[in-house]
């Protein structure tokens, strides 16, 4: 069984005394039903609908009375109504308008009824079928796939997962520490893939957990999409887009094909709304606030770089490897940092960002901004000496701070660097499994 992080959030929902039915979001087999049923240990009662069932769809076909429908439900489950804790979980709700507008009722007349819902591809299908959660009377919260630390959990090593958390000093271990986190680059972050893997440690084994999850997504495509050729569009970005992960992207005929940046464009904004990847763009600038540039070619982020390693090919390279930054350009290295800085952040609507100087003369490219205490922080993926880092220091001699970040294979430590121009910073080289509890990272003044 995987620990997830989400369970913590999911307690503390549940503690609330203005509680609100809460909407998970995220994309097919993250582990949403998974994280619920967990969670329902917890309750006297628990009730499961599933409303592509047609029956379970007609429990809701009461109105918007939520009392008489709160009674359908206990009736069709042959429960008896009680005053203990119960949990219902409506899954596939995006099949009942219905069902979606009576959360509102309840929030305001059924509180002491704790809800949960989610759906495949809910973002999508909403749009698609004109549905609108009602106002102010639900909450929302991302599940997305595993961290490298619920990595460790799903293969056995929980150990070393307390380590990491509590920053104690790992660098007896950081070569062990290094490996698991380049196994975990391989495998990727969905659940299934993580399970078939612990059993026997095999990565070969999880092709057809892959196999199954890419022709999964791409059967779902028609049901948010109007016409054949918008099909069409989303299935060859689901064939081909992984190959440009980590990379700036243009839509106009994108992955060689006829498209137009309009289609192109339209495909992606509805691929990211179903949760499988994000168009992340740069920012110019070094302080708060960060403003997107929209102007210019977004970087294209996957969901789960597992997924990126075997629909593009390079499994093999990253498995025989040393140093995950040496796949691939160091674009593998920059795609799992990518994946790992948004375990940092609960909110739906964390955005990744990265810098890319405002002149024409100059093409300086920082990897990462992270927003951080008030800080915009520069976070850069890369080995080597710190002279080398030429863009990191431009980024420090325009931001009004001292604190950067350097992703690197080593243990870690802090150094005081210096910017041509003779601007002092702090230069936190920070391993890749340590990227997870970066904020801890900066907030300790001490070298581990």
């Amino acid at each position: 069984m995987i620990q997830r992080k989400a369970i913590r959030q999911l307690r503390q929902w549940k503690s609330r005394s203005d509680r609100k039915p809460l909407v998970l979001r995220g994309a097919r087999q993250v582990g949403k039903t998974t994280l619920v049923r967990e969670l329902a240990k917890e309750y006297d009662v628990y009730l499961e609908l599933n409303l592509e069932n047609e029956k379970e769809r007609q429990l809701f076909e009461t109105g918007n009375d939520v009392h008489k429908a709160i009674t359908a439900i206990f009736f069709y489950k042959g429960v008896k109504k009680t005053d203990k804790s119960v949990l219902l979980f409506i899954d596939e709700i995006q099949f009942s308008k219905p069902a979606v507008a009576i959360l509102r009722y309840f929030y305001e007349e059924a509180n002491y009824i704790h809800v949960i819902v989610a759906g495949s591809l809910l973002e999508t299908v909403i749009d698609v079928r004109k549905i609108s959660f009602p106002v102010g009377r639900v909450q929302y919260m991302p599940v997305r796939p595993c961290s490298f630390l619920e990595f460790l959990g799903g293969i056995g090593d929980s150990f070393d997962t307390e380590l990491i958390e509590t920053l104690v000093d790992v660098s007896a271990i950081h070569a062990r520490l290094i490996e698991h986190f380049s196994k975990y680059t391989l495998v990727g972050g969905m659940p299934a893939a993580i399970v078939k893997y612990a059993k026997n440690r095999d990565i070969i084994a999880v092709k057809d957990v892959y196999d199954s999850l890419l022709v999964t997504y791409k059967d779902d495509v028609e049901k948010y999409t109007e016409n054949a050729r918008q099909i069409q569009i989303i299935r060859t970005i689901l064939d081909v887009g992984w190959y440009s992960a980590a990379e700036a992207i243009s839509f106009e005929k994108f992955g060689n094909t006829s498209f137009s940046s309009r289609e192109m464009s339209w495909a992606f904004q509805t691929i990211q709304k179903a949760m499988l990847l994000e168009l992340a763009y740069p920012t110019s600038a070094t302080q708060m606030p960060l403003m997107p540039n929209f102007r210019k070619k977004p970087k294209l982020l996957w969901f789960d770089t597992g997924l990126v390693n075997y629909f593009s090919g390079i499994q093999k390279e990253i498995f025989s490897v040393k140093d995950i930054q040496d796949v691939w350009r160091g674009r593998i290295a920059e795609h799992i940092v990518a994946q790992e800085l948004l375990t940092l952040d609960d909110s739906l609507l964390t955005k990744r960002l990265f810098w890319r100087r405002d002149k024409n003369t100059s093409e300086a490219e920082v990897d990462f901004v992270y927003k951080y205490n008030g800080l915009a922080v520069p976070i850069e993926v890369k080995s080597g000496h710190n002279s080398k880092l030429k863009s990191l220091h431009l980024f420090m001699d325009e931001c009004p701070h001292d604190t950067a970040v350097r992703v690197w294979s080593q243990p870690f430590s802090i150094d005081t660097a210096v910017t041509p121009s003779g601007k002092k910073f702090k230069l936190y080289n920070v391993p890749f499994y340590y990227v997870g509890v970066l904020d801890k990272i900066l907030e300790k003044e001490t070298v581990l």
